[in-house]
């Protein structure tokens, strides 16, 4: 059990590695979150520890940045993310009554087809003038609702989910692809939050902190995604094997 002290320095470090992976990758933190609220912080409860990961001010914060660098694609973004809305309400509220231990362990499951999503998509280049049309809003309805449930469900893995989905669903290069998924990972992860907290299932001191790393490693993150360029497919294959490395380590305590 962590002292007080020690539980909010490792809260505001934890919540920096998030930010920053949202800000270099476009995800990653949120997959990352609940493994470190659970392992790290000291969380015991893993509702409570879903919850609190999915309170995403600190990729809203990021958010911004893409924004301001012209990186998101606001018409499709904001498509993908009302349509997903309705989704993670429905995944948070079916998350919430399964056992927290075997939620996990999905999760690490889960985990594992996102690490191959990236692994897939890492040489994508894409169409930088891609817009919303007839022909990809289908897409973007069916994709959106689809991974707003396992995001609500789940409470993690929205921006790895949400990435791969809008290369998919519209054809646009990864780089637009990680800013505009923050829109949606900014409102499933409200959405989300929200439902938890009716509940009483957010730790909300462990989240300000949590928050506030998190708006310092995305600043951080937000500015080397840009310069990275061509390193972005190495990047992406290790932060692939990280995530396999922390779903083997997650069902590894499941198991035993």
């Amino acid at each position: 059990m962590h002292s007080l002290l020690t539980q909010a320095a490792l809260s505001a470090a934890s919540g920096s590695v998030v930010g920053f992976s949202l800000g270099l990758v476009g995800g990653g933190g949120s997959i990352l979150a609940v493994p470190l609220l659970v392992y790290v912080v000291g969380l015991n409860d893993s509702h409570v520890a879903i919850g609190t990961s999915a309170v995403a001010v600190n990729a809203g914060a990021n958010l911004g940045t893409h924004a301001r660098s012209g990186n998101v694609k606001w018409r499709c973004a904001t498509t993908f993310a009302v349509a997903g809305v309705a989704g993670a309400y429905l995944g948070s509220t079916l998350g919430k009554i399964m056992d927290g231990q075997r939620l996990l362990a999905l999760f690490a499951v889960l985990m594992m087809v996102v690490g191959g999503l990236m692994l897939r998509n890492r040489a994508h280049v894409g169409n930088s003038a891609v817009s919303l049309s007839k022909e990809n809003l289908p897409k973007l309805i069916v994709s959106g609702l689809g991974v707003g449930v396992l995001s609500g469900f789940f409470g993690i893995g929205r921006g790895f989910l949400i990435v791969p989905a809008l290369m998919l669903a519209t054809g646009m290069p990864m780089l637009n692809a990680i800013g505009s998924s923050l829109v949606s990972v900014t409102a499933f992860g409200l959405t989300t939050a929200a439902n938890y907290a009716l509940s009483g299932l957010i730790d909300w001191q462990i989240a300000v902190l949590f928050v506030g790393g998190g708006i310092f490693g995305g600043l951080i993150g937000a500015r080397l995604a840009k310069s990275l360029g061509s390193s972005r497919g190495a990047l992406t294959s290790v932060f692939a094997g990280l995530i396999f490395a922390i779903a083997i380590y997650v069902l590894f305590r499941y198991l035993s």
